[in-house]
């Protein structure tokens, strides 16, 4: 049967800290998720699409990468890796830099997050961050869609089993 293959090492079981997150039980879209997987194995972040268009690309993304991930390192401009994967879901090959950040706070159950808002190029893109008490950095990048401050409310860390490869 040679359509069986053995995964391999590299390919990552799940992540080793909490996905912060939309339950998807809380999107009325489709849920796509994605592991971003280092030479040995280890995960280096974890992206969710969340779909409202019918499948013809995502309107949002959330990326988790923990310190140390390669798609945290951005030169001068460059969009976060949430933003190109957005972007590329989309079809969209123009070139998007970031014009300015801002930072806002904004509380979070008991938390008081300082988000940076990304302005883009591409006036369709809306992109937040924020550092969460591990230090693994929270990206969210919407199409077409403002990210206002009630989206942090439901933001909660997801179970590892979603992650697991089975």
């Amino acid at each position: 049967m040679s359509f069986l293959r053995r995964r391999s090492a590299a390919t990552p079981a799940g992540p080793d800290f909490d996905v912060l997150a939309m339950d998807p039980g809380d999107w009325p879209g489709d849920l796509g998720a994605g592991l971003l997987p280092a030479p040995d194995g280890s995960c280096q972040g974890v992206f969710l699409r969340y779909d409202l268009f019918g499948g013809r690309g995502p309107a949002m993304i959330i990326g988790n990468l923990p310190e140390g991930s390669p798609a945290r390192e951005l030169a001068e401009g460059q969009v976060p890796f949430e933003v190109a994967q957005l972007l590329a879901a989309l079809g969209n090959e123009e070139p998007v830099e970031v014009l300015e950040t801002e930072d806002v706070p904004v509380m979070h159950e008991d938390n008081l997050l300082i988000v940076r808002r990304l302005k883009c190029s591409e006036g369709r893109i809306a992109c937040t961050q924020f550092d969460r008490s591990d230090g693994v950095l929270v990206t969210i990048a919407s199409w077409d869609r403002p990210i206002t401050d009630d989206l942090y409310q439901l933001l909660k860390p997801l179970p590892a089993e979603m992650f697991q490869a089975g």
